[in-house]
């Protein structure tokens, strides 16, 4: 299996040095030169969902004919920086280490300067239905994104600016996030400054920051406050193990990566903190992540009740998932299964990989960002965790 790995992430490596790790990203329609120039259409929140809905729907892809320009994303630069650290401690040397500076250098260069800290947004303009925020929002998950890989370069480099922007990071989600907090103290950070969003993977993502920089710096208030996340979080995990994405009412799906990143965050805080009070609650929704969202022939489902869309970040998040909660070696049978059915059924002998795979239809536009970043991020993992 690690050759065919190995041949994987090669070829996909190929490909995103070709395109410049610029690319298209699913939610981007708002980019298009076409939409903008269109009197009155882009203050309107329907017509901005709408397109932006066509755009990630459709199967065909428009960005050419729309004028979407392929761009650097900020969070996509993030998991090609920590894929090339997982590269670089599978295989010390010159050729990883000038990429971890070189993206390290870029990330540190792009990042919003607006706000209490280090933090990043999309380079679009993104209409949800809970709410809208302009090009270059700062989000959390961005944010965490970003901050992680520059903990992992630093962990190489030992270049102090690094540290010191994740640190700068901290400050954002504390300072600059809004919160829902219930009776008993506990809080949700908000998606962004934005918004007043309950959506708990955003949340834990904060939480997972907050207390990998605590085991740096040992300030308490950091590991004080990720905990009061962490704990909001768990109250919400239903009985079988899951949590639907959020608290609104079009918020109760419940999906396959989002459970991948709850389960990671809470490991990592754990890890971090080494407070073992959710152990029970970690194991409990990684029984259901497991036994619910992977098929007996590897095939990641999106939802719990359904198997489509297929989409290429179920996958990546899972090998990320069982890698950080030290259940690699436990579940690499399954591991091995989903990596072959995906890069059988789901990487263009270009070496990208498409982006859902629906029951009637597919959409192999070669997202950088969504397909490309997550999949090398996945697959570096699987080599380091293989390498271990």
């Amino acid at each position: 299996m690690r050759d065919l790995v190995l041949k994987s992430i090669s070829a996909l490596e190929g490909f995103c040095k070709k395109e410049e790790f610029k690319g298209w990203d699913p939610y981007d329609g708002l980019n298009s030169r076409v939409f903008q120039s269109i009197p009155f259409i882009p203050k309107n929140r329907l017509a901005r969902l709408f397109w932006i809905q066509f755009f990630k729907r459709s199967p065909v892809n428009l960005r050419q004919i729309a004028g979407v320009e392929k761009e650097y994303n900020s969070k996509g630069l993030g998991l090609f920086l920590g894929s090339y650290c997982n590269l670089y401690a599978v295989e010390p040397g010159h050729k990883y280490l000038e990429k971890i500076r070189l993206f390290s250098y870029e990330l540190l260069e792009i990042q919003n300067k607006n706000y209490s800290g280090s933090c990043w947004g999309y380079n679009f303009d993104w209409q949800a239905r809970a709410f809208f925020q302009p090009k270059n929002t700062p989000t959390v998950v961005a944010t965490v994104f970003i901050a992680s890989a520059l903990l992992d370069a630093y962990e190489i480099t030992g270049e102090e600016k690094l540290l010191n922007t994740a640190r700068s990071s901290c400050n954002f989600i504390l300072n600059d996030l809004n919160r829902t907090t219930d009776a008993k103290g506990n809080f949700c950070f908000s998606y962004s400054p934005l918004d007043n969003s309950v959506v708990f993977n955003a949340s834990l993502l904060g939480s997972k920051l907050l207390a990998r920089v605590y085991s740096f710096t040992k300030e308490n208030h950091l590991i004080e406050n990720a905990k009061k996340s962490v704990a909001f979080c768990c109250e919400y995990q239903k009985k079988d193990g899951s949590w639907s994405y959020g608290t609104l009412p079009f918020h109760q799906w419940i999906d396959n990566f989002h459970t991948g990143y709850n389960l990671e965050c809470i490991s990592d805080y754990m890890k971090y903190s080494n407070d073992n009070s959710y152990k029970s609650a970690l194991s409990h929704g990684f029984n259901y992540y497991i036994n619910t969202f992977f098929t007996k022939e590897g095939i990641p489902k999106y939802y719990s009740n359904s198997i489509y869309p297929i989409d290429i970040h179920s996958p990546a998040q899972f090998i990320i998932t069982i890698a950080k909660l030290g259940k690699f070696c436990e579940q690499k049978k399954l591991a091995d299964s989903v990596l072959n059915w995906t890069i059988s059924h789901m990487q263009s002998k270009k070496g990208y990989f498409y982006y859902q795979i629906n029951q009637f239809f597919s959409s192999r536009i070669p997202y950088m960002r969504w397909a490309q970043a997550w999949m090398f991020y996945a697959l570096s993992t699987y080599l380091k965790a293989d390498n271990e």
